[in-house]
């Protein structure tokens, strides 16, 4: 059988495919650009014929019935291991999605070993003539490997989906038991505007990164006010979990080395980067799993690691992931890239956060004694070596107790300072 007849044979409506999903089953959903709104609305209106289907996945980027709709409960349920807004971040706190603490590079045992996926919905791009579809942004950062442990694949084909190389980007229609054709808009990523804070912070790391250092940002207004600063370095690598329009501009004005490709878990961007990601040549997208281990991290010379964070405790433990039991965003790939900046040869890791938080008119210290309870610990202090505020960067690697809490408290906010020294004498730690 040629592939435009194989193709032909597997093409169903969204509702005929969606007959595949049976009973106690766990599947994975494509995220953000890849999830197919149409297939998985055709699931959730046969949810009542279904028991306790299992669906995981990441920044689901379409409002799904079963995220916001109690009805689902007991039918089909969603775990996801990165709350994001606009969708899970606020279902989660609200009982309504399940969240599970899991760092990207662990990602593949997860979704293989407890989750037990077997089958996979997701978007894709038209067929090629080799018989391929493409996963696009930010599918092939984790669809590949899905893929391999699926026995039931359903593909919503889309002709808008951009075909961006990579180590995983694409399935071919042999391994797909049904094809739906369904175009849907690519949801787009505005840049985030750089705080003045942000800009401070920037300001402090900037000397510290050297000409040939390997750079992995996170992602908001911090990692774009680095990024943009570095135009006037020279042969820099981009190893990182997104590319962003900063990458873009970086490769625009010769900073980056041209030698070497720009390797990434995604794109997270608008229609100009994702064309420029598929057509440039200079873009290789990895498995998210595989570009945040330690060791191919630490194999780098000159490792930059910057990150942003929510709190950190006068010891250096870092919460990323929420504030109590407030959950706010994942362990994403933030520690192993802190660890494996730490063991890169001149590797150097900065945990960024403003110094204070604004909540219901009360004015807070983002960098405190103690962790509300239920805050998670989502980078261990032995880890961490550069703590950054717009007061200042805290080399605190390695240091003492004594040395941390001096070091921390003289990046916090001024009008914290005082009572911060009065909470680390009591507690003998300065």
């Amino acid at each position: 059988m040629n592939i435009q007849a194989e193709y032909k044979s597997k093409l169903k409506s969204a509702e005929e495919a969606v007959k595949l999903v049976e009973s106690g089953e766990s599947w994975f959903v494509g995220p953000a650009t890849a999830t197919p709104a149409h297939t998985m609305n055709a699931l959730c209106d046969r949810y009542e014929e279904l028991e306790n289907v299992g669906f995981c996945g990441t920044n689901i980027g379409a409002p799904i019935p079963f995220l916001v709709d109690p009805k689902f409960k007991g039918h089909i349920e969603y775990c996801t291991y990165f709350t994001r807004p606009p969708l899970e971040r606020p279902m989660a706190n609200k009982g309504m999605i399940e969240y599970a603490s899991v760092c990207f590079s662990k990602t593949k045992y997860f979704l293989r070993e407890v989750r037990n996926v077997t089958g996979m919905i997701t978007g894709a791009s038209e067929m090629d003539e080799e018989g391929f579809m493409w996963f696009g942004p930010q599918g092939a950062s984790v669809n590949g490997m899905v893929s391999e442990m699926c026995n039931k694949i359903i593909i919503q084909v889309n002709k808008n989906m951009p075909k961006i190389p990579g180590d995983f980007p694409k399935i071919h229609i042999s391994q797909v038991d049904a094809v739906v054709e369904m175009d849907y808009d690519i949801i787009e990523f505005p840049e985030s505007e750089i705080t003045e804070k942000e800009q401070a912070m920037a300001n402090h790391i900037l000397p510290h990164i050297r000409d040939n250092s390997t750079i992995q940002v996170g992602i908001g207004g911090l990692a774009n006010a680095v990024s943009y600063g570095l135009e006037k370095k020279k042969n820099l690598v981009v190893y990182t979990e997104m590319l962003t329009p900063s990458m873009k501009y970086l490769d625009d004005v010769g900073a980056l080395d041209p030698n070497k490709q720009i390797t990434v878990g995604f794109v997270l961007g608008e229609h100009d980067l994702n064309d420029w990601a598929a057509n440039s040549g200079r873009v290789f997208l990895q498995q998210n799993y595989i570009t945040g281990q330690v060791a191919a991290i630490a194999a780098h010379d000159n490792f930059v690691s910057i990150n942003a964070c929510l709190l950190v405790d006068l010891t250096g433990q870092v919460a990323s992931e929420g504030v109590g039991s407030k959950t706010l965003a994942g362990m994403g790939g933030s520690s192993t890239f802190v660890r494996g900046a730490a063991l890169s040869d001149g590797g150097q890791s900065f945990i960024c956060l403003p110094s204070t938080t604004e909540i219901d008119g009360k004015v807070t210290s983002n960098i405190v004694f103690g962790f509300p309870t239920a805050t998670p610990v989502t980078v261990n202090r032995s880890d961490v070596m550069n703590i950054v505020t717009e007061y200042g960067v805290a080399n605190i690697y390695t240091k003492s107790i004594k040395e941390r809490a001096k070091a921390l408290i003289s990046i916090a906010h001024p009008d914290f300072r005082e009572e911060l020294t009065a909470q680390a004498k009591k507690a003998y730690f300065i």
